[in-house]
């Protein structure tokens, strides 16, 4: 497969996604400046879990009128990167997502959160009953009518006895239910190519509705794979989303099923669908 062709088809549109809704080419030389004034940056500490792993969050405060960006932050947003690298016994961390909101901008899809963010963060201990330091910084953008690419670092000793910690806890509560819970019957996935090295997948899943407009991702669990929005339609308990998966460097690639994550945003809920079977 060759990716040429893909880059020609969407260049256009990236384009205007960077200088329209991202506004990355034209933010004021002050907004870097002002920084601080739109986002603050806390690490908050929750203690050791009874797996003797240490619960901590990175909370993100915005200025009103600002949002930021989910994991998968749809073609109008830039996801966010961490470096961990300044941390003393750490050996690793899993990130837990809170459920998103669903934004349109000059007709184009983003998501992500107002406000604020609690990212819940469980870490596993290289020495256990050893002091902690979380530390690194996180790339990500912040937007309002434009956007400005911010990185900021972070530094924070975590405490076994912290004990819990309240928005770490509603942070976890507000994370997408899982399949089992919503009453996912199945997930089936069907590929084929869509030319210009590019393959088209079309989940058809099988479950009672989320509420309101569904909106679905689909993320093809290899960081060098990128997938696109998706369509979506329900015809009774099936959801049918549609999307297209293509590899960064343009070399042909094989899609693990096993790896592919659909999230299905609804108005009542979110539903977190780690998987899918030939379709």
């Amino acid at each position: 497969m060759t990716y040429t062709c893909f880059i020609t088809r969407f260049t256009a549109h990236f384009a205007g996604i960077l200088t329209v809704a991202l506004g990355l080419s034209t933010a004021p030389a002050t907004a870097q400046q002002q920084l601080e004034e739109i986002a603050r940056i806390e690490v908050l500490d929750g203690g050791l879990t009874a797996r003797g792993t240490h619960r901590a969050a990175l909370k993100v405060t915005l200025a009103k009128g600002w949002k930021t960006y989910w994991r998968s932050p749809g073609d109008a947003g830039t996801p966010p990167r961490f470096d961990w690298s300044d941390s003393r016994n750490v050996q690793s961390v899993s990130l837990n997502w809170p459920t998103p909101k669903v934004f349109v901008l000059f007709g184009m899809r983003s998501i992500g959160y107002k406000k604020e963010l609690v990212l819940p963060i469980e870490i596993t201990l290289k020495n256990p009953g050893k002091p902690v330091l979380l530390a690194g910084a996180i790339e990500f953008g912040v937007c309002q009518d434009v956007c400005i690419p911010a990185r900021m670092t972070f530094s924070q000793p975590l405490d076994a006895g912290a004990g819990r910690n309240a928005a770490i806890d509603a942070a976890l509560a507000h994370q997408p239910v899982t399949a089992t819970k919503a009453g996912v019957r199945s997930a089936t996935c069907r590929l084929s190519p869509a030319g210009d090295g590019v393959l088209q997948i079309k989940a058809e899943i099988t479950m009672p509705s989320a509420g309101g407009d569904e909106v679905t991702v689909i993320e093809p669990g290899n960081p060098k794979l990128w997938a696109s929005e998706t369509t979506t339609s329900r015809r009774g308990n099936v959801l049918t989303t549609t999307g297209e998966v293509a590899h960064v460097s343009g070399s042909s690639f094989a899609l693990d099923r096993s790896q592919v994550r659909i999230t299905v945003l609804g108005k009542n809920r979110a539903v977190d669908i780690q998987g899918c079977t030939p379709g």
